[in-house]
């Protein structure tokens, strides 16, 4: 077996070349998004048009991927985005971030453009690149490139793909990667990542890691302690038995109880039917109606949570996996329809067309607002999502996101900031997280900063501040781990700083600040700001839509409040 030897892989989409490099010393202690961040800095003009030559699409596991700890081995992706013009992080699970680390890529660096249209397969081994003629995929959706693909190469590689949005470089394109079950149902979804890499000529990229070894662990012994302390703390929470049965799902009921449910194009925080879509339905239908349908399913090898699921019908064959909450949220309330069936019928079509649910989900309110479709229609969203399909005219304005919906018709009440779509949290009635909304570097996004747990009043603009911030910091630092979400749980309350027992046991690093965490998210942050400033960010694109400050949701009075001075001093200290 060869030394394990971590490197940047540099590939140039123009000359079809693979060049391996040292690892530069201040990209060494990063991964994940902190990492991108770096990169984007050091090696990028941030004014670049995100659909050129110039925009790189970059590819980084986190800086605990590849040890199979739980919730810990995601992919980060990044580049500047098409749909915000600004710095953008999008993660997945799957297989692809424990494939590269263990072919020992610390990161995967696209450059450049292609001189002729086509796409193309780039296989990537720890023999060097390979390039294959894609036309037998172009233009499919990825339930049916995908398994063309592993008859290709084979059941034990990983796959990023892109499908026919990201091919037609729509802004809401993600880019998919397959699961240890090899469905592409794992998608690094938000920013417009797919167009990027369709603009790049790929269609996929094979991680071959036939060869590869797991990252060497300086300090085995400490490692495996804290993996122990970690693992079983995530176990026993709480939070990990609910998600564990009910999935993210389970969010439904409380976001109803909240007033923060969006429904009808964020026209309201409450839904009539949200019964018929919560978690429990969700669990009662995968039980009753049996294999393949299942409740707990794990995205990543080696996952305790399994807060994913298979969502199977009563003809005994899969609708779509995972049905997610966000996409509830966006697809369902958001539309006014009530049926998890339904719901899962159009979350099944914008996967295969590699599409963001979130932003098309909000793309599709918007769009019945302005009189495309009726509220409640599986058929009338179903007839906008094959406009995409088609690639017409008003199925490029749907792909292209949210935001360009409301200027071409002339609608107001777009939820969005930064040019991307709102996920699945009202902000005018959980206002720490319209705050993560407003100031995060990488526009509406729940994953930067989610605060609906915070112990606090949700209606009170004054209090807000802290618990986006402290929200903020710890995410960014999770998604530099390369850890879930949920993996949180885990970390949280694990006791004697576990972040900086497994970063000192992995690496041998003995001069880690005690809150390594909040560490990584502050160096993070100030990185993605200062690119956001370069690309001509102001304080002014850090706010919420106006109509927000003035349209009041019905349940309960509340606009969104927070003073401008909060969220254009929110980073103060950091920088």
């Amino acid at each position: 077996m060869t030394e394990y030897k971590s490197q940047v892989w540099r590939v140039n989409v123009r000359e079809q070349t693979l060049i391996l490099e040292p690892v530069p010393e201040s990209w060494k202690r990063l991964g994940g998004r902190g990492l991108l961040a770096r990169i984007l800095l050091d090696e990028m003009d941030a004014k670049c048009d995100p659909l050129g030559a110039g925009n790189k699409l970059i590819f980084a596991p986190g800086l605990l991927v590849g040890h199979m700890l739980s919730s810990t081995d995601r992919i980060s992706v990044g580049g500047k985005s098409p749909l915000t013009g600004g710095i953008k992080e999008a993660n997945a699970g799957g297989r692809t971030g424990l494939h590269m680390a263990m072919m020992g890529i610390h990161a995967l660096i696209v450059e450049d453009q292609p001189v002729e249209d086509g796409f193309w397969v780039l296989h990537l081994s720890l023999n060097g690149a390979q390039w294959e003629k894609a036309d037998d995929l172009a233009g499919l959706g990825v339930y049916a490139a995908a398994p063309k693909l592993i008859e290709k190469y084979g059941d034990k590689v990983a796959i990023a793909l892109i499908g026919p949005g990201g091919e037609m470089k729509m802004k809401s394109a993600g880019i998919q990667n397959i699961d240890k079950d090899k469905i592409p149902s794992r998608i690094a979804a938000r920013g417009g990542l797919g167009a990027v890499m369709g603009s790049k000529g790929l269609k996929a990229i094979v991680f071959d890691n036939a060869g590869g070894q797991k990252p060497p662990i300086t300090r085995p012994e400490a490692f495996k302690v804290a993996q122990k302390d970690y693992t079983k703390a995530v176990m026993e929470h709480p939070q990990s038995i609910t998600y564990r049965d009910y999935g993210t799902a389970a969010i439904a009921q409380m976001t109803q109880r909240f007033a923060a449910l969006p429904t009808r194009n964020f026209s309201r925080g409450t839904f009539d039917h949200v019964d018929n879509i919560s978690g429990e339905q969700l669990r009662e239908f995968t039980l009753t109606r049996g294999k393949p349908s299942d409740p707990s399913h794990a995205c990543m090898a080696g996952c305790t949570i399994k807060c994913s699921n298979v969502f199977g019908g009563e003809d005994g064959k899969i609708i779509v996996s995972p049905l997610e909450y966000e996409t509830i949220g966006l697809m369902g309330s958001n539309l006014d329809v009530g049926s998890l069936d339904s719901i899962g019928r159009l979350n099944w079509h914008v996967n295969d067309l590699g599409l963001d649910s979130i932003e098309v989900g909000a793309a599709l309110g918007v769009a019945a607002e302005a009189g495309l479709m009726e509220w409640g229609s599986e058929e009338g969203a179903q007839k906008l999502i094959e406009e995409i399909r088609n690639g017409t005219e008003l199925g490029r304005v749907l792909g292209d996101g949210a935001t360009t919906v409301g200027k071409k018709y002339g609608i107001e009440r777009v939820p969005a900031v930064k040019g991307q779509a709102m996920s699945a949290y009202e902000p005018r009635s959980i206002k720490g997280t319209g705050v993560t909304y407003a100031t995060t570097p990488q526009g509406a996004d729940h994953t930067c900063g989610l605060t609906i747990r915070a112990q606090i009043n949700h209606l009170d603009p004054n209090v807000q501040r802290d618990v986006s911030l402290n929200a903020q910091l710890n995410m960014a630092g999770y998604d530099t781990l390369g850890a879930c979400i949920f993996a949180g749980f885990g970390y949280a309350a694990t006791p004697d700083g576990v972040v900086k027992r497994l970063l000192s046991a992995r690496y041998g690093w003995d001069d880690l600040p005690d809150n390594i965490l909040q560490a990584l998210g502050k160096e993070t942050i100030k990185m993605e700001r200062e690119f956001n400033r370069r690309a001509g960010f102001t304080e002014k694109d850090d706010r919420l839509p106006e109509w927000m400050t003035r349209e009041a949701i019905p349940e309960n009075g509340s606009v969104f409040d927070v003073s401008e001075e909060v969220l254009d001093h929110i980073f103060d200290g950091i920088e």
